[in-house]
């Protein structure tokens, strides 16, 4: 079987057709998101807020409610009391967010179980994923979620990265800030609700995170480091999914390792920051046997 056939044979079914559609929009805004975690150094608060989303995904499955609804409010108050208790109290920001990722994973884990066990139906997927079961109804909810995502960035995109490179500068020309912070928290929880069907709400934080790391190891800038993290989260929700259907393994575990293997090249052979390219370099610097020093170290 050549290599055309193995990517044109499974879309011959609808169920991967749409799977690979939510691929794209995953790894995609999954990596715009991811990006702004990452030069704003608020990895931590993505993690929490994909954990509380957990109690809105229950609450509103126990009241007949849209799931993603419910998610998308607990990710939004979890997000508000982590910057209530850091506001109005001597504890620090990341504390905070321990405090309510905890408590909020907890509630979620005891709602989810008692469902389960209630119900006899299987809600594991939501934390795990199963993109190839990706039906129409949640292929349409990703995409209005995408669509509202980078919208909304392309629209208060220099405010943000104003915002994200010098916040006191920011809040010095009179941006609103507190406003900024909302939205791009609102973005991060929309995200994960996207992404709860393709990689489960354990595994999206690494899917945010991975894309973005390879790209900041790539470039300084942060919109080519964007356009690179989708490049590497469209390829590797792509690849993972393609590996899911052929190897029979869960979707999301695989997309988040394929994501992995591609930072883990950056961070070998990165022409700025590679270790093994630091080393080569390194080598190529060092004075020769005969005692003669190399080329790079002659001025002219």
């Amino acid at each position: 079987m050549d290599l055309v056939q193995l990517l044109v044979d499974p879309l011959q079914y609808g169920f991967m057709q749409r799977a690979l559609i939510s691929a794209l929009l995953v790894g995609t805004i999954c990596a715009i998101t991811g990006s702004y975690l990452i030069v704003r150094r608020l990895s931590m608060l993505g993690d929490a807020v994909s954990r509380a989303v957990m109690p809105g995904l229950a609450i509103a499955f126990l009241l007949g409610a849209n799931i993603f609804f419910g998610a998308f409010i607990a990710g939004v108050t979890a997000t508000g009391l982590i910057g209530a208790i850091h506001t109005n109290s001597k504890i620090k920001e990341d504390t905070a967010m321990g405090i309510v990722f905890s408590s909020f994973f907890s509630l979620g884990i005891i709602l989810i179980t008692k469902i389960q066990k209630d119900n006899k139906i299987d809600l594991n997927h939501f934390l795990f994923g199963n993109i190839l079961g990706v039906s129409e109804s949640d292929l349409i909810t990703t995409l209005v979620i995408s669509i509202i995502v980078i919208a909304t960035i392309s629209l208060i995109y220099k405010e943000l990265l104003f915002h994200s490179f010098d916040p006191l500068g920011a809040k010095s020309v009179g941006l609103p800030v507190q406003a900024l912070n909302l939205v791009v928290m609102s973005l991060i929880a929309a995200t994960i609700v996207a992404s709860m069907q393709s990689v489960g709400v354990i595994l999206v934080i690494a899917l945010m995170l991975g894309p973005g790391s390879t790209a900041f190891l790539l470039t300084k800038k942060l919109k080519t480091m964007m356009l690179l993290s989708v490049a590497v989260g469209a390829v590797s929700s792509t690849v993972g999914l393609y590996l899911s259907y052929y190897l029979d393994i869960s979707s999301g575990p695989a997309v988040v390792m394929v994501s992995t293997v591609f930072f883990i090249l950056s961070f070998l052979f990165s022409p700025r920051q590679g270790l093994l390219t630091h080393f080569l370099h390194k080598d190529q610097d060092e004075p020769s046997v005969s005692g003669s020093l190399p080329k790079s170290a002659y001025k002219p």
